[in-house]
């Protein structure tokens, strides 16, 4: 009854006899019913890699048209309704046009009286500003050279505290004295001491 034809060619569509009903066979195709097949059974389906840099280009220039796009549409829809408006107006929006022409220039000559005012009280502020540093500065000179004479000072008093000492050193002149100096008054630097610093214990010298 049936008449199942692998290829469809116009030869054997001719050759077919007239009382059979032609089904083409068609392959790659599978119910809902059937079975996964069994050289797929183990495969995990994992999304293609996607770079992150190549994302936030993209995104980046998505967002960037998404904003112009947007923008055109606005100043479209603003000029039609412009337009419109116009048109059904008319003389009253010509009058609108020379208020609002008016409100701008008054805002205007507002806005450089105001730029003016302002640029006034910078000056003012910039000019306190440079004076305090400049008393800063002088001020940090003052110090330096305060600390520059302290320094000054304490290392003369060091140096003559050196000089002071240095009459007490050992020299070749009074050698052989401080050598019987020592020998007439022996000191003994073998004792013990406590918690406190106190001697407890000396050696007794021989």
């Amino acid at each position: 009854m049936f008449g199942v034809i692998a290829r469809s060619s116009p030869v054997i569509r001719l050759l077919a006899p007239r009382g059979a009903v032609l089904v083409e066979a068609v392959r790659g195709r599978k119910t809902r019913t059937d079975p996964k097949a069994k050289s797929k059974e183990g495969r995990i389906k994992t999304p293609p890699p996607v770079d992150p840099v190549e994302m936030v280009v993209l995104r980046e220039r998505f967002t960037e048209y998404d904003l112009i796009m947007r923008a055109l549409r606005l100043e479209f829809k603003e000029e039609m309704l412009r337009k419109r408006y116009e048109e059904e107006v008319g003389s009253l929006a010509e009058e609108r046009a020379k208020q609002e022409a008016e409100e701008h220039r008054s805002l205007m000559t507002w806005n450089q009286e105001e730029n003016r005012r302002m640029l006034k009280i910078r000056e003012l502020r910039v000019q306190k500003e440079a004076e305090a540093a400049e008393v800063k500065k002088t001020e940090a000179a003052i110090l330096r050279e305060q600390a520059m004479e302290n320094f000054v000072k304490e290392k003369g008093e060091e140096i003559m505290r050196i000089q002071e000492e240095a009459k007490s050193f050992i020299n070749l002149e009074n050698l052989d004295q401080r050598i019987q100096e020592a020998l007439d008054n022996p000191k003994n630097y073998n004792f013990a001491i406590d918690k406190d610093g106190r001697v407890v214990k000396r050696t007794v010298l021989q």
